[in-house]
């Protein structure tokens, strides 16, 4: 079992940048593939990036590409996600999830690809 928790949503203005962290215990970390998930108010939880196990591959939704940059650090079995240029469309809850792997170093897109989840933190930003 893995357990994930985040931290370091906030409420923020336009422009602003923040970093979320997420904390994960439970078995070791290097091996499990993460990625950071959003969901608005009244909209469907999307896809916002995600990075392989050994932290060497990483991809990003079209919405946040050259702003947001997503990081593993396998020795304090933490995920970042950095965030820059904050817009008012990113105010979302953010969830980052973990997938065991066996091999590779692919990162995974869709929701359905992570057995783990934490509990969200809250992203408000003002414009």
């Amino acid at each position: 079992q893995v357990q994930l928790v985040e931290s370091g949503g906030r409420l923020v203005q336009a422009g602003d940048s923040l970093r979320l962290s997420c904390a994960a215990s439970g078995r070791t970390f290097s091996r499990f593939a993460m990625g950071w998930f959003r969901q608005a108010p009244g909209k469907e939880r999307e896809f916002v990036s995600g990075i392989g196990w050994s932290g060497g591959i990483t991809y990003y939704a079209d919405s946040v590409k050259g702003r947001f940059t997503i990081s593993k650090d396998n020795g304090e079995n933490t995920v970042y996600l950095q965030m820059n240029t904050l817009k008012p469309e990113d105010t979302a809850l953010y969830y980052c999830a973990a997938r065991g792997v066996l091999g590779g170093s692919t990162y995974y897109t869709r929701s359905a690809d992570y057995a783990y989840w934490g509990q969200g933190t809250q992203v408000t930003v003002s414009s």
